[in-house]
């Protein structure tokens, strides 16, 4: 998967500055859509290192969206975003 573009990243980054959690971070919008850069680009360099760390068959079984959902909502439980 490539690097999100431009527009999708201020996506992101607008969806985030509407959220009531990041009204009171004490960070910039700037700052708050460089993280949003540097996430993505975390990712962008980390799929290889992710999909080696699934166990096979899980590893070469599912798609890259399943994949995706996995890492997403074992972070969001971690974190208690859901």
């Amino acid at each position: 998967m490539a690097i999100l573009v431009d527009a999708d990243r201020a996506g992101v980054w607008a969806e985030l500055m509407r959220m009531r959690d990041f009204g009171d971070s004490g960070v910039l919008k700037a700052e708050l859509r460089a993280a949003v850069d540097a996430v993505d680009a975390w990712v962008e360099a980390s799929q290889a290192a992710f999909n080696a760390a699934l166990p096979l068959p899980a590893r070469s079984a599912l798609t890259a969206r399943q994949k995706a959902k996995v890492l997403m909502d074992v972070v969001s439980r971690r974190f208690g975003v859901i």
